[in-house]
């Protein structure tokens, strides 16, 4: 049975930063590009980063310059490192496959609040 676990979300204030993970299991991770997602209240689940088997990147508009997806295939994690956070990046982040066409069933994700 597959199943993704995040975890490192917090209350941070802005301009702060946190690191994110996802624990995957059930899947030969070392295969899969990978993602993570986010959601805000109200609004629609987002794409934020995407990171390949060969480990090449990309990033959502909002995102680029301030975050960085990595991935350990001998830990089947993928992380995202968060800088200059923003009110506006407060979501539940959830990682999972990508593209988007792709994903399997979706954790629990991690709440990210930035607030003063």
């Amino acid at each position: 049975q597959v199943q993704l676990v995040e975890s490192g979300g917090d209350l941070v204030q802005p301009g702060g930063s946190l690191r994110l993970s996802c624990a995957a299991s059930g899947m030969i991770f070392s295969l899969a590009n990978m993602a993570w997602y986010r959601q805000a209240p109200g609004k629609q689940r987002e794409l934020v980063a995407t990171i390949t088997t060969y480990f090449a990147t990309n990033y959502a508009d909002f995102v680029k310059g301030r975050f960085t997806i990595t991935r350990d295939n001998a830990k089947s994690t993928v992380y995202l490192q968060m800088n200059s956070l923003e009110p506006e990046d407060t979501a539940v982040y959830y990682c999972n496959r990508s593209p988007p066409g792709t994903v399997i069933s979706w954790g629990q994700g991690t709440q990210v609040t930035v607030s003063s």
